[in-house]
């Protein structure tokens, strides 16, 4: 070919170098041979590889990194990341809040009134505690959603309202209104007592005096050796018993009627001509008697001292009768007591 003819005398003698330098079988050798004959040329010229390390300098930095595993490096960093994170959150938990301070009052404007007014404000959440030092003066109402705790005294100039209170302790209350007192346990009263309309269930029991305009009960029972003591009068009150039929008491003409209650009252006579023994009228009670009942009769006027009465009674009423004729054309009366 044309290329090999055109090859210089110097060109043949350079190749002819480089083929006596290069083996005739290294193209035919794998790494691991190379690998073998490295090993075997610093084992026999240990001096050889001892000058070629210190002939050449390594980097402090790749030593370290040779010496030192980098997974094992890369933990030791996020550890140390890790333990100032901690010591941060540490001191800032120990560090007091901050307290708010007003500095003098600040006035509001026309427009922020109106602002306030159309919007609610909120301080905090019920996780939080606002604390004030100083004195708080309220000029309108204020709304405690939850429960009110007064750790000192409560003091109020004006009324307190409210569904229902419950008082643990004690209470002393100078002057106090109340339109229904349910007391569960004993209800002691040391002073004065006024009490417009009351009402016992159960019993009742004054260690002291009890004074009261009127007093209604449906029964008065007086236990032990009591004595009952009224120095004023007695009156038995209620609607009148009505009259019944008249008898032959009474004569032709007579008539008689009743004035009083059921207890006590008095018997009207006037008796006409011909009278005769008998009964002079019958007195029906409004409301009868669980039993039969004691009448006391006392005779009023001559006319009826004259007359040998006497009474007829049952649980529903009672009759003034005569067992020897009344005089005639007389005016006299009977009063009566009743009771069981």
């Amino acid at each position: 070919m044309d290329s090999d003819k055109n090859t210089s005398p110097d060109d043949e003698e350079v190749q002819a170098n480089n083929s006596q330098d290069i083996p005739a079988d290294a193209l035919s050798r794998t790494p691991e041979d190379l690998e073998q004959e490295q090993a075997e040329e610093k084992a026999a010229n240990p001096d050889a590889t001892l000058n070629e390390v210190k002939g050449k300098k390594v980097s402090p930095i790749k030593e370290f990194f040779r010496k030192v595993n980098i997974y094992f490096l890369g933990f030791v960093l996020l550890a140390a990341i890790a333990g100032v994170i901690t010591v941060v959150s540490y001191l800032n938990s120990q560090k007091p809040a901050p307290k708010a301070v007003i500095e003098g009052g600040q006035a509001l404007t026309e427009d922020a009134l109106k602002e306030l007014s159309n919007t609610d404000a909120t301080v905090g959440d019920t996780s939080q505690t606002l604390t004030i030092q100083g004195n708080a003066i309220i000029a309108g109402e204020a709304l405690m959603r939850g429960n009110l705790n007064v750790a000192g005294n409560f003091q109020t100039g004006g009324t307190i309202r409210g569904p229902s209170i419950t008082i643990s302790g004690e209470a002393n209350l100078g002057t106090a209104q109340i339109n229904r007192l349910q007391v569960a346990q004993d209800l002691a009263v040391q002073g004065n007592t006024t009490v417009r309309d009351l009402s016992a269930s159960g019993s009742a029991s004054f260690g002291g005096a009890v004074s009261a305009p009127q007093l209604t009960v449906s029964r008065l029972i007086m236990g032990g050796n009591a004595e009952l003591q009224i120095p004023n009068h007695i009156s038995f009150t209620g609607p009148s018993p009505s009259r019944g039929a008249t008898g032959s008491a009474l004569g032709n003409g007579g008539s008689a009627s009743v004035n009083g209650s059921d207890t006590s009252g008095t018997i009207n006579i006037r008796t006409g001509t011909g009278t005769a023994t008998g009964c002079f009228v019958r007195i029906n009670f409004n409301q009868n008697f669980s039993r039969q009942p004691k009448v006391i009769v006392s005779p009023v006027g001559s006319g009826a001292g004259q007359t040998q009465y006497y009474v007829d009674r049952d649980q529903t009423g009672f009759s003034i009768c005569a067992a020897s004729p009344a005089p005639s054309n007389q005016t006299f009366a009977y009063d009566y007591f009743v009771m069981n």
